[in-house]
């Protein structure tokens, strides 16, 4: 089993990206620009590789390999954005990957690209890439090919090199045991072993209301590759096991004036296996609370004139103020409920938010996590 950490360093020491691996300071698919982009390069790496997995390391500076990190990003929904928008599409998985020293909200992001042995191209338009077209690597540019060119399997050797050198063993799983329970104390760590192979450790704040048991702040870490598998600063879960099974329902607060319940949005199974091998199924379980139109046209109003403020920098009064500290959640809320331009001023919104608080933009970023994981399902 390939340690992920060690992986992403053994990729990282070639320095200069190349024909079968990228690297990104971040990547944002959040807008047609950003995943034009991804599936650009996606298509490339996938064309150029068809013997041999490829990759895109997210979260390193591009001078000197500095790992920096990125967010958190569980979109589990991301091969449906591949399959929309690719012919022949390759397999897509996005992982988390921990390292001590970044701190608890951030991580690396790893895309790993399995080859599909057929050529790859846009099915539809998307930015300024045009439907039809294709994609291949040129050294470590995703260069746009209006023929066919002919790829030979060069990175084979180099790749498994790589791969092979990344192997788990023991001590790097008995490492990333005692980094996790160290880093996380404060939130109760706690790890198991499952098949008598995968350890898998977990921290939250728990809570137990009528008789169930919650958890917040959670953390959940895969140690054999080093695969951060759940993290959120503001939900809520809840966590089961058996011997061959690991399952987390994460719940959403979602209401308005100030009046807020509970909402199940996603379970998530991973199933441990005797051959070494383990699967994740994420399955979308959430039913958006339904308000009377009229209510919430009236907040949809009245966070578009906080929005128009924002936007000339005009000073709000206390109640704005006030209103501001949910403007996230009450778009949200008016989104789920049939407003489609609320995802265009929450987008409007971001530069803001970002420059009022650290707080404010933690709370926006979980809100815009919920309408990507609702929006590609």
């Amino acid at each position: 089993m390939i340690n992920k950490r060690l992986l992403i360093k053994n990729l990282l020491a070639h320095n200069d990206e190349n024909s079968f691996y990228d690297k990104k300071r971040k990547i944002d698919i959040s807008h047609k620009e950003g995943k034009g982009k991804f599936l650009k390069h996606v298509c490339a790496l996938s064309n150029s590789n068809p013997k041999n997995n490829s990759y895109i390391v997210i979260g390193v500076k591009d001078e000197d390999n500095k790992i920096i990190g990125v967010d958190f990003f569980d979109d589990s929904k991301i091969q449906n954005l591949i399959n929309a928008y690719l012919n022949n599409p390759p397999n897509v998985q996005y992982e988390n990957i921990s390292f001590p020293h970044l701190p608890d909200d951030k991580v690396v992001g790893l895309v790993t690209i399995r080859p599909n042995n057929e050529t790859t191209s846009l099915k539809k338009t998307i930015w300024k890439y045009k439907g039809g077209s294709t994609f291949f690597r040129d050294g470590s540019i995703s260069m746009p090919k209006g023929i066919e060119v002919n790829i030979t399997d060069v990175n084979s050797t180099i790749v498994t090199a790589i791969e092979n050198h990344a192997q788990n063993n023991i001590k790097l799983m008995l490492d990333g045991v005692f980094d996790f329970m160290n880093k996380r104390q404060d939130y109760h760590p706690k790890y198991h072993v499952f098949k008598e192979y995968f350890v898998l450790c977990w921290s939250g704040d728990k809570k137990v209301v009528k008789n169930e048991t919650f958890y917040s702040r959670v953390d959940i870490e895969l140690i054999n590759e080093q695969v951060r598998l759940f993290y959120s600063a503001l939900d809520e879960v809840s966590i089961a096991y058996t011997d061959d099974v690991f399952k987390i329902i994460e719940y959403v607060k979602l209401g308005l004036n100030k009046s807020y319940k509970y909402y199940k949005l996603e379970e998530k199974i991973i199933r441990f296996q005797n051959n070494a091998h383990y699967s994740i199924h994420t399955n979308l379980i959430f039913e958006p609370p339904q308000y009377d139109k009229k209510v919430l046209h009236h907040i949809y109003n009245a966070n578009n004139a906080i929005l128009e403020k924002l936007e000339k920098k005009h000073t709000l009064n206390l109640s704005e103020i006030e209103d501001l500290k949910h403007i996230g959640n009450s778009y949200l809320i008016c989104y789920l409920n049939g407003f489609k331009d609320a995802l265009v001023k929450l987008e409007i919104l971001k530069p803001y938010i970002k420059d009022y608080n650290s707080d404010l933009y933690t709370s926006y970023k979980e809100t815009m996590r919920i309408i990507r994981k609702v929006k590609y399902s």
